[in-house]
C-alpha cells in the first residue's frame, strides 16, 4: 500500500500532510471553487484505492480524488470498516482549490457528519431510518447511519410486543428521543422510538377518516381482529366494530364462524360516535347485514299459515324452542306444543339444539317478524299419503263408489 498518491495533477497527498491540509481548510471555511464538478454538500460515489495511517484515498472517476480521514471509517474500537476496492458513498465537505482534491465525509455516519446530521434530526424532530439488527434485554438494537442505537420494546410498536425477533432485518422509521455525544465528535448514546411515529401517523389517518367517513357510507375494509362478540375492521387507518348481530341475517354465535383475519369485506357505516380521547378515537359501528337481501321479503309467499316445513332448533328457552326454517328465518315452537299433551316445565325437556322437527306454520306475523309453529301430525300426513297412493291405484282397478269405500276395502278385515 502506498502512503502517497498522485492527485491527478502531479501533486502528492500523503498521511503526513493530510492533517495539516484538513486543518487548513477547516480553518479557512468552506468555499465554492471556481471550477466545475462536485461542490461541498454533494453526494459522491467512488472506490477505495488505498488506506493509510491517517487517511483513505477514494477514486471518484474524476480528475480529482477523494480523501477521507481514517476515523471516518473506524468503529469505536478503532477497527477499519472498509477495505481496498470497496465502493462507498460519501459527502463532499471541502474542496482543495489548489490541488483539486475533495475532502470527504463518510455518509454512513462514523465521523462528524453523521453525528451532525443525527444531532440536527434530534433538535428538529426529523424522523430517521434505521435497520433492526438484533434483540437485547428490554428492546432492540438499530443501526442508524452507521451508529448503533437502542429502541425500547415499549417504543417498537403501538401494540404490546412480546417477541421482537420478527423485526430483525427490517428497515423502519424512528424518532430520536435521546442523543448523548461521545468522544471524538461521535454519538455516545442514541435512543429511538418507533411508537411516536406510528402515533403521529395514526392521528393523521384519524383526521382524514373523520373528514372522509359518514354514517350510511358503504366502504371496503379488512378484518384485523376477531372476538366472540364481533370483528374489528380496518377502514384505512381507523377501525370499526362489526358486531356479531350485524354479520348477517343467519344466526351467528361467534364472529370466527363467518369471518377470517385478513378477509376483505364491504360494510355499511351504521353509527359514528365521536370520541374526545385521541387514544381511543371514534366508535364506528358497521354492518354486513344491511347490505344483504332480507330473507323476510319472501316469507309471506313461502311460509303462509298451514305450510308444512322442516326446522332445526337453534335456541331453547323455558317457554319454547326457536327453530330455524332457513338462514335468517326463525319460528317459535311453544313449550305446550313440545309437550304433546304432557306438561313440561322447560322446553329443553323435549328439544335440544341441533334437533330437527317436522312442522306446520300455525300463524305468521310479517310486521313483527314472528312465526308461530306447531308439530306436524306425522300419522295424519302418513294417512294422507296412503290415501293418495290408493286413489292413484284405483285408476287402474276400476271405479269405486266413494273414497271411503276404497279405504275400507283396503283395511284388514274389510
Amino acid at each position: 500500500m502506498k502512503d502517497r498518491e498522485d492527485d491527478g495533477f502531479g501533486a502528492q497527498v500523503g498521511d503526513e500532510d493530510f492533517g495539516s491540509l484538513l486543518a487548513e481548510y477547516e480553518k479557512a471555511g468552506t468555499f465554492a471553487p471556481k471550477r466545475g464538478g462536485p461542490q461541498p454538500g454533494d453526494a459522491v460515489k467512488g472506490r477505495i484505492v488505498s488506506i493509510g495511517k491517517e487517511s483513505v484515498l477514494v477514486d471518484l472517476g474524476l480528475k480529482s480524488e477523494g480523501i477521507l480521514a481514517l476515523p471516518e471509517v473506524q468503529d469505536d474500537d478503532g477497527k477499519v470498516l472498509v477495505e481496498v476496492g470497496q465502493e462507498i458513498e460519501a459527502k463532499v465537505a471541502q474542496v482543495d482549490g489548489r490541488r483539486g482534491s475533495l475532502i470527504l465525509r463518510y455518509r454512513l455516519g462514523r465521523g462528524a457528519v453523521g453525528a451532525d446530521e443525527l444531532s440536527e434530526a434530534f433538535a428538529n424532530g426529523v424522523p430517521v431510518q434505521g435497520t433492526v439488527t438484533g434483540v437485547n434485554k428490554g428492546g432492540v438494537e438499530v443501526q442508524v447511519s452507521g451508529v448503533r442505537a437502542f429502541c425500547p420494546i415499549s417504543q417498537l410498536d403501538l401494540k404490546r410486543t412480546e417477541d421482537a425477533t420478527p423485526f430483525i432485518g427490517q428497515k423502519l422509521t424512528f424518532r430520536i428521543t435521546k442523543l448523548e455525544p461521545g468522544p471524538r465528535g461521535r454519538i455516545g448514546n442514541l435512543v429511538l422510538s418507533r411508537r411516536k411515529i406510528l402515533e403521529e401517523e395514526s392521528r393523521r389517518l384519524l383526521e382524514e377518516a373523520r373528514a372522509r367517513l359518514k354514517e350510511g357510507d358503504v366502504v371496503r375494509g379488512k378484518v384485523t381482529q376477531l372476538r366472540d362478540y364481533g370483528a374489528f375492521v380496518d377502514l384505512g387507518g381507523v377501525e370499526g366494530m362489526l358486531h356479531v348481530s350485524e354479520i348477517g341475517f343467519a344466526r351467528v354465535t361467534r364472529a370466527s364462524d363467518a369471518l377470517t383475519v385478513g378477509q376483505e369485506v364491504e360494510v355499511q357505516i351504521l353509527r359514528i360516535e365521536r370520541g374526545d380521547d385521541p387514544k381511543r378515537g371514534d366508535r364506528i359501528s358497521l354492518s354486513l347485514k344491511s347490505l344483504a337481501k332480507d330473507p323476510w321479503d319472501d316469507v309471506p309467499q313461502r311460509f303462509a299459515a298451514g305450510t308444512r316445513t322442516n326446522g332445526k332448533v337453534v335456541r331453547v328457552e323455558s317457554f319454547g324452542a326457536f327453530v330455524e326454517l332457513e338462514p335468517g328465518i326463525e319460528g317459535l315452537l311453544h313449550v305446550s306444543e313440545l309437550g304433546q299433551g304432557k306438561q313440561i316445565r322447560h322446553a329443553r325437556e323435549a328439544a335440544r339444539i341441533g334437533q330437527t322437527f317436522e312442522l306446520v306454520v300455525r300463524e305468521l306475523d310479517v310486521e313483527r317478524r314472528r312465526i308461530s309453529l306447531e308439530l306436524a301430525d306425522v300419522e295424519e300426513e302418513g294417512g294422507r299419503a296412503y290415501a293418495a297412493s290408493l286413489a292413484s291405484a284405483s285408476l287402474d282397478e276400476g271405479p269405486r263408489d266413494t273414497l271411503g269405500d276404497l279405504l275400507r276395502s283396503r283395511k284388514p278385515g274389510a
